[in-house]
């Protein structure tokens, strides 16, 4: 911030230097440049050369990304989430005795500064999500089935987890369902039910919140089954949150569902592809998202490197395909849509880097802007809107 002296000596007659200064720095602080400036944070998998989280800044009105190196040094930051007040990033850490760390967001630089360390109270953590009012966290831990619920102290960090439930069961597969796989928390809009979608269970469990005191009760039903084999792995609600999608990994389709916000009740509308009806190759899908404008759905697979993209009918919540995309690499883990819904960010694994994609805002359609970051297994992409 620009400082300008004031004393009795100076009282009557401020330089014309530092009126100029106040008024650029008003300028700049006023410019549509800065105000739609973006920090994007990439977490990776920490093999080398890759020490964590690192950071870059995005302008949103011409798409251009200037790097602003490490951010944070962390171990496996393998999915991030921003608090609502964004001042505050977590990130779980992707280990057998799982972690979930805190940072505070210095927005000028976008450094990382390490707050705090809790365990998940699970093997291999591998979602998050903050509640909407920012004082709870919640994460999925994978390995181990189960989910947890952490409170979040006013300085952002957390305290140990103070609500905690294991899953149990097993479903069709026997190589990858032979026990509960929790894949994601996902909070409905609203904070009252919690939703974790269960890869090994091929299940996802509605959980009724107490916003007071964290711990979770199994709702009524206590879950959606899908169909066996389908993997259920993240979710996304539409904009008006009457509507809740699944992208199910081992089939590689996106379920639509209805949600019933009263009683926290899924109703299946419709399952549908993400693959071409001739598609005989790995069926691996990633992530889900719905457009900010809550016309457009994007899903990501793995197995052929794409994001397919649907429209959604706003009064049936049903999908309709519009493309499958390349990704312009190899493994599409995760990819995110700026808060403009200008740009998707698709974080390609195997491949080391992360490719930008040009959002038609009246078709939904994806375009290769031609920028690419590399970026040694890229497994995650948020943004932080200043």
């Amino acid at each position: 911030m620009l400082s300008i002296p004031f004393t009795k000596r100076n009282s009557r007659s401020l330089t014309l230097a530092a009126l100029k200064g106040a008024a650029m720095l008003a300028a700049i602080i006023s410019s549509p440049v800065l105000a739609q400036s973006t920090l994007v944070y990439v977490g990776a998998y920490t093999r080398p050369p890759s020490k964590g989280i690192s950071a870059y800044r995005l302008d949103a009105a011409t798409g251009q990304m200037t790097p602003l190196g490490l951010a944070g040094e962390t171990s496996n930051p393998t999915f991030l989430a921003v608090h609502p007040n964004r001042k505050f990033l977590y990130a779980v850490n992707e280990e057998n005795e799982g972690g979930v760390s805190a940072f505070a967001i210095d927005p000028s630089s976008g450094r990382l500064k390490p707050l705090n360390r809790v365990s998940s109270r699970g093997a291999g953590p591998c979602h998050l999500a903050v509640s909407e009012a920012g004082d709870w966290l919640y994460a999925a831990n994978y390995n181990s089935g189960s989910v947890a619920a952490f409170p979040i102290c006013g300085d952002g960090s957390l305290g140990e987890a103070a609500g905690f439930v294991q899953h149990a069961g097993s479903s069709v597969n026997p190589q990858r369902q032979r026990g509960p796989h929790a894949h994601s928390a996902n909070l409905a809009p609203g904070n009252r039910f919690l939703l974790a979608a269960d890869l090994g269970l091929d299940q996802i469990l509605v959980y009724r919140l107490d916003a007071g005191t964290g711990p979770f009760t199994p709702g009524d039903p206590p879950f959606a089954r899908l169909a066996g084999g389908s993997g259920p792995r993240h979710m996304a609600f539409s904009r008006d949150g009457r509507f809740a999608y699944a992208v199910n990994e081992m089939l590689a389709t996106v379920t639509a569902f209805r949600w019933d916000a009263a009683r926290g009740r899924l109703e299946e509308l419709q399952t549908v592809a993400m693959t071409a009806a001739d598609y005989a190759g790995p069926r691996s899908a990633a992530e889900i998202a719905v457009h900010p404008s809550g016309r457009f759905l994007y899903a990501s697979h793995r197995g052929d490197s794409t994001v397919a993209v649907f429209r959604i009918d706003p009064g049936k919540g049903t999908l309709t395909a519009i493309e499958r995309t390349p990704t312009g690499g190899k493994t599409p883990r995760n990819f995110a849509i700026d808060p403009t819904g200008a740009w998707l960010l698709a974080a390609n694994q195997d491949s080391g880097n992360v490719v930008q994609f040009r959002i038609d805002p009246e078709s939904g359609r994806l375009s290769a802007s031609g920028r690419t970051v590399e970026v040694a297994s890229p497994v995650c992409i948020v943004f932080v809107k200043q």
